[in-house]
């Protein structure tokens, strides 16, 4: 089976991720074959390249998985811990501080990553309501981060960058 199948796997794989990854993924795709020889059926090749199909989209998820991590450290690392933990103590009070209607209007677009017009769905609006809705809310949630001390407004000169400031800036 090895020898009938792994040139035209190989080939498979490099048309699909390169060469650089061929290699690793054609032996993985075989690896999987002796441990599973009895689910593998007559012809092999259909189910070989199946394999490697999975194989190559483990290794895409895998690498996404490294990146979205090396991203958080960065992130973690740019600015200082006890500042960016500070920073969103001040907008979850802030956030706390709102109404729920607000609260709720704000959460699915920065929490929860929708859309205005995919929120207003889930809040049974139309979208130029929720739209001004959310516009209000994020007013609201801008005056009690004031209230609180914490300025959403400072300039970037002024203040450490963080994922927390983000999300704040990214309500008002």
């Amino acid at each position: 089976m090895y020898d009938e199948c792994r040139q035209r796997v190989w080939a498979y794989v490099v048309s699909r991720a390169g060469r650089q990854v061929a290699d690793e993924v054609v032996s993985e795709t075989f690896a999987i074959a002796w441990r599973r020889l009895d689910d593998v059926p007559e012809p092999a090749l259909p189910w070989l390249l199946g394999v490697a199909r999975n194989v190559l989209r483990d290794n895409v998820r895998a690498e996404l998985r490294r990146e979205a991590m090396a991203g958080e450290l960065r992130a973690w690392v740019e600015g200082d811990v006890a500042d960016q933990v500070t920073e969103r103590i001040g907008v979850l009070r802030a956030l706390a501080a709102l109404q729920e209607d607000d609260r709720e209007i704000l959460v699915l677009v920065a929490w929860h990553g929708l859309t205005p017009k995919e929120a207003a769905k889930v809040i049974g609006c139309s979208s130029a309501a929720y739209r001004v809705r959310l516009h209000r809310a994020r007013k609201r949630l801008r005056q009690a981060m004031e209230a609180a001390g914490e300025s959403p407004h400072e300039p970037a000169a002024e203040r450490p960058k963080s994922r927390v400031r983000n999300l704040s800036e990214e309500w008002s």
